[in-house]
């Protein structure tokens, strides 16, 4: 296989979708134009570099992307062909998923660098966005402690959820979200994404989540499944208090802003550098239009509508729930065009 070549044009995958303890997935239909239903398979993570982290998974492979019409795993290709890949970087450091709730995740918190850096001898903690790209009727997020909740009553609620499903989320903030809805979810901040959300999260190159739940639906949490590997009391350290609904709602709900718009095609920022340093989400909305040479490397993935990636004796025709990476070596040579609609999500990975 000549990985030269696939490395010096733009990169697609085959269908990655990977086991989690909550169910999920149908909206994955109308996205990506398949047949899903909701199963225990919700999440595909998308040009993905990153090892999922599930207990008892006998797949080694599992959550690396593949490269389409071959056996070559993403991260394989990332080491061969680095410098065709990613220039002057050391790793791509950035992880994209589209996922889809039936039913509310556990309550959780990821842990920032520092935190990972000590315990899983890690530089990347897991900061995380969410573009929330559909929703069933009802659809929620639950974001923050409500106000007045101490370490004393969440610790209280980790006992009490042996036994109460509802323990938990009753001292979070339900919050109803709908199509277009954007969050940045600071390592630390508790959350938890509610039933009926179908969204594209881009996040650190990490799987480290501290869900001190024991039961996601009718599945029961082992102790490793809620602490990864830590004791209870140092996991627990990773909640910060400090994030309640006026704090979630002043720094953490994200509203577009334009970069630019001409010639059919609007550029927004929905994740910046204002937000954090520990990647990028920005937008293409296409009407009619084409968009200027796209940045690379990057992660990009068909939001909705119809166009096609152009590049130098290069069409390829895109469709909504169509994703791929653009490697260094096509840095601001492709573009993508649409005589109708067309929306596309970039993720960009931390400046270096």
């Amino acid at each position: 296989m000549d990985t030269v070549k696939i490395a010096s044009q733009p990169v697609f995958f085959e269908k990655n979708r990977v086991f989690r303890v909550y169910t999920g997935g149908k909206l994955f239909a109308d996205f990506f134009g398949d047949n899903s239903e909701d199963c225990f398979y919700p999440e595909e993570w998308i040009c993905s570099s990153t090892k999922a982290l599930n207990e008892g998974s006998t797949d080694e492979f599992e959550g690396l992307s593949t490269i389409k019409g071959t056996d070559i795993h993403f991260d394989e290709l990332l080491k061969e062909q680095k410098e065709l890949m990613l220039g002057n970087r050391s790793g791509l450091d950035v992880l994209v998923k589209a996922l889809d709730s039936a039913i509310r995740l556990p309550v959780q918190a990821h842990p920032d660098k520092a935190f990972s850096r000590e315990h899983f001898n890690s530089e990347f903690g897991k900061a995380e966005s969410w573009l929330v790209l559909a929703a069933r009727e009802g659809a929620c997020i639950y974001f923050g402690f409500k106000d007045g909740v101490t370490s004393s009553d969440f610790e209280n609620a980790v006992i009490m959820s042996e036994t109460d499903k509802t323990a938990m989320e009753k001292l979070l903030n339900k919050i109803p979200v709908n199509a277009g809805d954007v969050y940045f979810i600071p390592a630390k901040a508790v959350h938890a994404i509610g039933y009926g959300c179908l969204i594209l999260e881009v996040q650190e190159p990490t799987d480290f989540t501290i869900q001190p739940e024991r039961w996601c639906g009718d599945y029961k949490l082992s102790d490793n499944e809620m602490y990864i590997g830590l004791d209870k009391e140092t996991a627990l350290t990773v909640f910060d208090y400090s994030y309640n609904l006026q704090r979630v709602e002043k720094e953490c709900k994200k509203s577009p802003a334009v970069i630019y718009e001409n010639n059919g095609c609007k550029k927004e920022s929905l994740i910046g550098k204002n937000d954090t340093t520990c990647f990028g989400v920005e937008r293409y909305v296409i009407n009619n239009g084409e968009t200027e040479k796209l940045h690379a490397p990057c992660v990009y993935v068909v939001t909705d509508g119809n166009g096609t990636l152009i590049g130098e004796c290069y069409e390829k025709k895109l469709k909504k729930g169509d994703y791929f990476f653009m490697p260094y070596s096509c840095n601001e040579k492709f573009s993508v065009k649409s005589n109708g609609n067309l929306t596309l999500a970039v993720c960009l990975p931390p400046e270096v």
